[in-house]
């Protein structure tokens, strides 16, 4: 709705496509439009805030602006919503103030990017198991990375009654490699390297899909429309491979 301050209610109803104001005028006139849950008279202003209701079917709720966070997680913080469980959870931390949710997650000793939103059918989307979506990880170890192991993680590792997909892995310095995975184990990289006898000491996440990480730990933008255009397209095409 183009007002954002009280407008007639039949005007209202107009604008929303709802019926003509004169065909407005004669449902209030009997009775069957309520406003916050109680019969209006003739002229009537309502906001967008109000709950109209006609013949008690809800008209014109604005939906929410969808909100796409990405979002530079510090260690130690958990990627819960419930608030009342974590007090270190990302929900209070973030303290935005609308709702929103993180999809997927990162576990309390990692840090990086994961994104939030108020979006539900993105969330659904993005974390189905066939969406092959990249994600990109630093990792440091507490010993010297060997040709063998950088050859087996990319291979694959039995974890968890599986073995993880085959992926890229790249050493960068003597104990510190890129990675990325196309799918989201529980503390899966954290889990490759044990396996090889090396205990992870950093991890942080560089990159989902299209977004890198560019803010400040701590800190968190909007993506940019592009960005989410991106990803809705994405996640579209990749809905195919069953």
């Amino acid at each position: 709705m183009a007002h954002a301050e009280a407008v007639r209610i039949n005007k209202f109803l107009s604008e929303m496509g709802y019926c003509s104001r004169r065909e407005a005028d004669k449902l209030i006139a009997v009775g069957r439009v309520q406003v916050n849950g109680k019969k209006i008279e003739m002229g009537t202003k309502v906001s967008p805030s109000d709950r109209i209701e006609v013949d008690g079917t809800l008209i014109g709720v604005q939906k929410e602006k969808p909100i796409y966070l990405a979002f530079h997680k510090p260690v130690g913080i958990v990627c819960t919503t419930d608030t009342r469980v974590e007090k270190d959870n990302i929900i209070d931390y973030i303290n935005f103030p609308s709702r929103i949710f993180p999809i997927g997650r990162l576990d309390k000793p990692s840090e990086g990017l994961i994104f939030l939103t108020n979006d539900g059918d993105i969330v659904n989307k993005i974390l189905r198991a066939h969406n092959k979506h990249e994600k990109e990880y630093v990792v440091q170890v507490n010993k010297p990375i060997t040709h063998d192991f950088v050859k087996r993680m990319q291979n694959g590792i039995p974890i968890l009654d599986t073995v993880t997909r085959k992926c890229t892995v790249k050493q960068t310095h003597k104990q510190e490699f890129r990675i990325v995975l196309t799918q989201g184990l529980n503390r899966q990289i954290r889990r490759m390297c044990e396996y090889l006898g090396y205990r992870v000491t950093r991890l942080k996440r560089v990159r989902i899909m299209n977004v890198n990480l560019d803010t400040k730990v701590g800190q968190w933008r909007h993506l940019t429309t592009k960005e989410v255009k991106d990803i809705q397209r994405m996640v579209k095409s990749s809905k195919k491979h069953h």
